[in-house]
């Protein structure tokens, strides 16, 4: 019994060795626990993102998102933009004192008529209504363009519809508020939006409610105005002019049908399909009324716009509202392409701009160069060298370009009422150089999302203008060069990229003209009057292998 016991447990015993050896190879052959993680699929790409890039790509993304930061917009006065398909039928809205032109006159300063406190000019038609702008949208999404903004269309007795007499209603010259719903829902199928002109600080002598007000002591509508013996007129007037009564915003009734109720002036037309508004002079609305406004848009359409005419410095502008008019950009642009400011102070001011304002409110601004109030790009710049600078900052610099219909076909007009002639649309085609540029540039601007919604980084020059505007990915960036002189300048630039590799290209969009990065630093040679657009050449086609494979 003892040695059977023992061969049984000697038995055991050798069974637990073999069972112990086995065990041993398997884990042996086994991965590490820490190789035991599913490997990556081949066809999943790895992202080479660093930190910066990382913190940043959240910012880029909500940029993207919202509409109104980076648009081309695209200016239409509606009485001169196309010629109407109805004329007949309305002609008899256009009666004396009002004067119907052929469509291939052009407007001239006219001779003041005393007893409607207007200049003849002002109330010269042309005839475009809702409905012809309504067929040339497959035009304007043809420029490339992402916001179509109206000149005022309220109902008024000027062409220039910056007297209202009726902010509810649409001049009949111009169609029905019916009709301004239909364009903002056809804007939208082809993924534009509708931007209106508000102009709230002031309204016609002709309004009956001012008339009202100024006639009876007792009417509802006396404290809308500013009515009494102590204005020279019995009432204020804008810039003391006799046919814009001052509206008085501090009357709360005022507020409520302005921009407070429900259906109020601001919130009922964004119920009705409109993205946003653009309100006049809003300088003088002020601070506090304009934040009150842009609340009570955002209220009855989140994401809507406001946005204010301001001539003013931007920095204390961008809270109240979402953006304004960027005319302090236009205006350093002009100082810079004319020679009275120097590429290295033009940088300077523009940076200064860039660190004293949101942001994110100057990439919801417009950059204006030209409007109806202002000479036509192609008078205020007749040497083409010069027009092309100007466009390229304007289409590069943080905001978004406001286009005055016509500059595409380099129409002329010096001050208002040149500056205001009807489209020419024999010129609107590809034989003409100026629309070519301009496609030219609204491409650029759509390939580029570093122009739309990338930062803003000055670059140190002694005599050219440059900056880069950049997102999370280097092959984004865009490098912009500016020479105003009358002569070409070399520069030594620190382009302030880490990720541009060494030895690597940059290509020029327009010329083609190539450099080449030396340790984050390059050469360029800018010929005069001439803009760049640099760009980062990720691949030479003739080579399989790039510096940029493990960089995002």
């Amino acid at each position: 019994m003892t040695t059977n016991r023992w061969k049984l447990r000697l038995q055991a015993g050798a069974c637990a060795v073999g069972a112990l050896l086995v065990s041993t190879w398997a884990l042996a052959q086994a991965p590490h626990p820490s190789q035991q993680k599913e490997r990556p699929k081949v066809s999943e790409p790895i992202s080479f993102a660093n930190p910066h890039d990382l913190a940043l790509a959240p910012k880029l993304a909500a940029r993207e998102a919202d509409w109104r930061i980076g648009p081309v917009v695209y200016q239409v006065i509606v009485d001169r933009f196309a010629p109407s398909r109805n004329l007949e039928a309305k002609r008899a809205l256009y009666a004396a004192p009002r004067t119907l032109h052929p469509w291939s006159n052009l407007p001239k300063r006219g001779k003041l008529l005393p007893e409607q406190g207007l200049w003849t000019h002002e109330l010269d038609f042309w005839g475009g209504d809702l409905d012809s702008l309504a067929s040339k949208l497959d035009y304007i999404k043809g420029l490339d363009v992402d916001v179509l903004y109206l000149g005022p269309i309220h109902d008024a007795f000027t062409n220039h519809k910056y007297d209202a007499n009726d902010y509810f209603k649409v001049s009949p010259e111009y169609g029905t508020r019916e009709d301004v719903k239909k364009l903002a829902a056809s804007l939208h199928d082809k993924g534009m939006r509708l931007v209106l002109d508000g102009v709230l600080n002031h309204m016609g002598r002709n309004s009956p409610h001012f008339q009202d007000a100024l006639k009876n002591p007792k009417s509802p509508y006396r404290d809308w105005y500013f009515i009494g013996p102590e204005y020279k007129m019995g009432y204020r007037g804008w810039w003391d002019i006799a046919n814009l009564p001052d509206v008085k915003w501090e009357t709360p009734a005022v507020q409520a049908r302005l921009f407070g109720d429900p259906d109020s002036v601001i919130q009922g037309w964004l119920r009705d399909g409109v993205d946003g508004w653009r309100l006049d002079v809003a300088y003088d609305i002020g601070f506090k009324f304009l934040g009150d406004a842009t609340k009570a848009a955002h209220r009855a359409k989140p994401g809507s716009l406001m946005l204010g005419e301001i001539y003013n410095y931007p920095e204390q502008w961008l809270g109240p509202m979402d953006g304004m008019l960027n005319i302090t950009a236009g205006e350093v642009i002009y100082e810079l392409v004319d020679g009275k400011v120097s590429g290295r102070q033009a940088a300077s001011i523009l940076e200064r701009m860039v660190e004293d304002s949101d942001y994110e409110g100057l990439l919801r601004s417009w950059i204006v160069l030209d409007n109806h109030d202002r000479p036509r790009l192609a008078n205020r710049l007749p040497d083409l060298a010069n027009r092309r600078m100007a466009q390229v900052l304007q289409f590069t610099l943080p905001g978004s370009p406001n286009l005055y219909y016509g500059v595409e076909v380099g129409l002329e007009g010096a001050d208002d009422p040149m500056n205001r002639a009807p489209m020419d649309w024999s010129k609107a085609n590809d034989s003409h150089p100026e629309f070519v540029w301009l496609r030219q540039l609204t491409r650029l601007r759509k390939e580029r999302r570093a122009l739309r919604i990338g930062e803003f980084r000055r670059l140190d020059t002694e005599t050219i203008l440059a900056f880069t505007r950049y997102t999370d990915k280097v092959g984004e960036l865009a490098v912009v060069l500016v020479n105003p002189t009358d002569a070409p300048v070399s520069e030594f630039i620190s382009v302030r990229d880490s990720k541009l590799m060494n030895n690597e290209a940059l290509k020029d969009v327009f010329s083609g003209y190539q450099t080449r990065m030396r340790a984050g630093l390059i050469r360029v040679e800018v010929p005069a009057n001439t803009a760049m657009v640099l760009r980062p050449v990720l691949q030479d086609p003739t080579k399989e292998y790039t510096a940029y494979k493990r960089v995002q």
